[in-house]
């Protein structure tokens, strides 16, 4: 019976200590979702938000961290979630309806079949992530204003922002990320990423402990060698080496010095000896100051 009892007990503990763990980590996103959505003034008053959700891992969590700020948040917004149907072969239909209705969340299945442009207008051995995106936002954009949403939201977090900087960098030539909030290019939409501040290590455990119903993208999913995927496994083992080179690279992105970089655009080094002058005729030495008295 002892043993029984003490059996009990350990399980109870547990359960308790995973519970307070997860409580910890729930927190720990609302707060960061929050301070993004703050410190860039994603969500105003009466927007309605509309969250692109794919199926994955951190457009579930966007969702469901959304729904629960939009509870106690000082203004008042709306949510409705949309998923873009790229006709994929084998894509389960069923499992995002069910989970919305279960949720009681409104939303739209945009049915697209990009699927077959990108299959058709890309080489053989090519990467379809460049043309399917690119297809997606196209189709997601115009939605949005069907719909009259005033913002989108996307579910891109802080290790997409430094893997999207490092592919600029790498393969680009320009040093660029995934900014928090932007304009498009057309004018008409603002996209938000209220999980800009969000590891992809706590999304991925908050995913897994929410039981989430994932579904695998089967377009790019099957592409291993994709740079995207090299440069995560670079972060990675940076990560592991050094804890806290991650959140010092992201805050480099906050962070900017256009002084010290070199783009003539940004910065205006034709003007130094010019503002030099200024600052020397408008200088008051010492020596002056002396004379006056």
């Amino acid at each position: 019976m002892g043993d029984d009892v003490s059996s009990q007990q350990a399980v109870k503990q547990v359960a308790a200590r995973q519970k307070h763990e997860f409580n910890k980590l729930h927190k720990r996103l609302r707060r960061q979702v929050g301070n993004a959505i703050i410190d860039y003034d994603m969500i105003r008053e009466g927007d309605r938000v509309m969250v692109c959700l794919s199926g994955g891992k951190d457009s579930y969590t966007l969702l469901e961290i959304l729904r629960n700020l939009q509870r106690n948040a000082p203004v008042d917004f709306s949510l409705v979630a949309v998923n873009l149907d790229q006709k994929q072969p084998g894509f389960p239909e069923h499992v995002l309806p069910e989970y919305l209705d279960g949720v009681g969340v409104e939303y739209h299945i945009l049915e697209r079949d990009t699927y077959s442009v990108v299959k058709e207008k890309t080489p053989e051995g090519k990467t379809t992530c460049a043309l399917c995106s690119r297809l997606r936002r196209g189709s997601l954009y115009g939605f949005a204003e069907e719909i009259g949403a005033t913002k989108i939201a996307l579910g891109h977090h802080r290790e997409d922002i430094l893997e999207t900087l490092f592919l600029n960098m790498f393969f680009g030539g320009s040093l660029k990320a995934m900014p928090p909030k932007l304009l498009s290019d057309d004018g008409k939409n603002i996209v938000i990423r209220p999980l800009a501040y969000c590891r992809e290590a706590d999304i991925a455990e908050f995913s897994r402990r929410m039981a989430f119903p994932i579904i695998p993208c089967n377009l790019c999913g099957s592409q291993p060698n994709l740079q995207r995927q090299v440069v995560k496994e670079m972060l990675n083992e940076w990560d592991a080496k050094h804890p806290g080179r991650l959140e010092t690279m992201f805050k480099a992105v906050t962070n900017i010095a256009p002084s010290q970089l070199a783009d003539r655009d940004l910065f205006d080094f034709h003007g130094l000896e010019e503002k030099r002058e200024t600052l020397m005729a408008n200088r008051i030495s010492a020596f002056d100051l002396g004379r006056e008295v």
